[in-house]
């Protein structure tokens, strides 16, 4: 326990206590362990090492294993959580992406020194670098061929709806036009293979292209996801004027559900099984050759199980193709079977509670035209 005088030892166990205090104040992780001294929030151990690459603004103490005088006490009883967030988070833009525990580095430290050190929701109206529907500038775009990371201009703007690319700086006509609409944008920086790795998917005649992109500033490429979430809810707010703001912000970008490998087999469900890496984007499940593939080599709509969709555990009694592994898990559809292998028992499972969890949810409009014009091979 933390170490002080006794009467400052019970007083940090009472405030340490209090609800508003139980989930990490930037992650939102349980039981944080971890304090600013100068902030007056209860963190976690991944955010107090955030915290202390900026010691001007935020000290971090531990709650266990540190000394803690009265007044130090006595600031964090008078702040606490919810007392700074209300200074800190007040004017958060809704589109605004507030990363969880779950999320990468990047995006976990972009969050913290946009709150503490850039202050840039204090104030009501702030101009901000991603919010005024225009952005452009030079990224680290990968090869589809070649793999290769070379300098890309890209322009973002609301008035047109797009993305743009250029192979030139100097380029008069864009490489790719990307409708905002059919963007999403996930952070992938093991996939990638670096710390500030962003995947940009969109859809063009139904079948999802992949384009992979850094910036070595970690702000400048949060700056970038974020322009384009706020680009896509002013675009929704224009085609969807009804729907709520809460409405509109679960329709922005979004992260995969669950990658990884699996061994896959053909229709006829006699053909060797192979290795392939799988990516469920909410119904739409893809395989690639490799994870920073361009393009899908495949793709299958998956379903809710009021329309005949299930996932089950193992293979059909019978199966016949050859397969390395040996966990094996059957995707059903009112179509055919899909037979896949994992190679760990955890893997399995984690994709069938993956498959679960969509499968359960009822399907909307949107939907059905989407399964309607699915006709990818898989």
């Amino acid at each position: 326990m933390a170490r002080g005088n006794e009467k400052s030892v019970k007083a940090l166990k009472e405030v340490w206590g209090r609800a508003e205090n139980s989930l990490c104040a930037d992650c939102g992780k349980p039981d944080p362990d971890w304090a600013s001294s100068t902030l007056g929030v209860f963190i976690c151990l991944s955010c107090s090492g955030i915290h202390r690459n900026i010691p001007s603004i935020s000290k971090v103490k531990s709650l266990k294993m540190d000394h803690w005088d009265d007044a130090q006490v006595k600031f964090l009883a008078h702040h606490g959580n919810a007392v700074t967030k209300a200074t800190y988070e007040a004017h958060i833009p809704i589109y605004y992406y507030q990363p969880t525990y779950n999320d990468c580095q990047v995006l976990r430290e972009q969050w913290i020194r946009a709150k503490y050190e850039r202050k840039e929701f204090t104030e009501p109206g702030k101009q901000l670098p991603y919010s005024d529907g225009v952005k452009e500038g030079i990224l680290w775009k990968r090869g589809r061929d070649n793999g290769q990371f070379l300098p890309r201009k890209f322009l973002l703007s609301e008035r047109e709806g797009c993305l743009k690319y250029f192979t030139k700086q100097d380029a008069k006509e864009p490489k790719v036009i990307i409708k905002i609409d059919v963007i999403n944008a996930t952070f992938q920086p093991v996939k990638i293979g670096n710390p500030n790795g962003l995947q940009i998917t969109y859809l063009k005649d139904n079948k999802t292209r992949n384009i992979f992109v850094y910036h070595e500033n970690g702000k400048e490429i949060v700056d970038w996801f974020n322009a384009i979430r706020s680009v896509q809810f002013h675009y929704l707010k224009v085609a969807f004027p009804i729907a709520s703001d809460n409405e509109l912000k679960s329709r922005l970008t979004r992260n995969f559900l669950k990658e990884g490998y699996m061994e896959k087999t053909g229709p006829k469900q006699k053909e060797a099984f192979k290795k392939r890496w799988f990516t469920l984007d909410h119904r739409r499940l893809m395989y690639f050759k490799d994870p920073l593939d361009a393009f899908a080599k495949g793709e299958v709509f998956v379903g809710s199980r009021e329309n005949g969709y299930s996932v089950q555990k193992g293979l059909p009694s019978g199966t016949q193709g050859n397969f390395s592994w040996h966990y094996g898990l059957t995707i059903v559809t009112p179509d055919r079977e899909y037979l896949f292998t994992c190679e760990t028992e955890t893997d399995q499972l984690d994709w069938i509670t993956a498959f679960t969890s969509v499968i359960n949810q009822p399907m909307i409009p949107q939907e059905y035209a989407s399964k309607c014009l699915n006709t990818i091979s898989f």
